[in-house]
């Protein structure tokens, strides 16, 4: 999704990719990252937890808010878990 988003923004769209590999995210540079902790396949967290999938979301969302940050961008999301 990395390389979409890279091409997505070549033609004026703007995104953000939700990613759980840090290295993957280094090496291909979308414009915006947001780095999440979580197990492979749930890269919004633990099933059922809306909470908390909403929280991953607007994180990733507030990204595209700040005008300050130029691509590439690099957030991490939260406390590293283990899983």
């Amino acid at each position: 999704m990395s390389l979409v988003g890279a091409e997505l923004e070549r033609q004026g769209i703007s995104t953000v990719c939700i990613q759980l590999l840090r290295v993957a995210a280094e090496r291909v540079r979308p414009p915006r990252t947001l780095l999440v902790p979580f197990r492979h396949g749930y890269p919004l967290g633990v099933p059922n937890d809306a909470a908390g999938q909403r929280a991953v979301i607007e994180a990733a969302l507030r990204l595209l808010e700040d005008p300050t940050r130029t691509p590439p961008v690099l957030v991490e999301y939260g406390p590293r878990v283990a899983g």
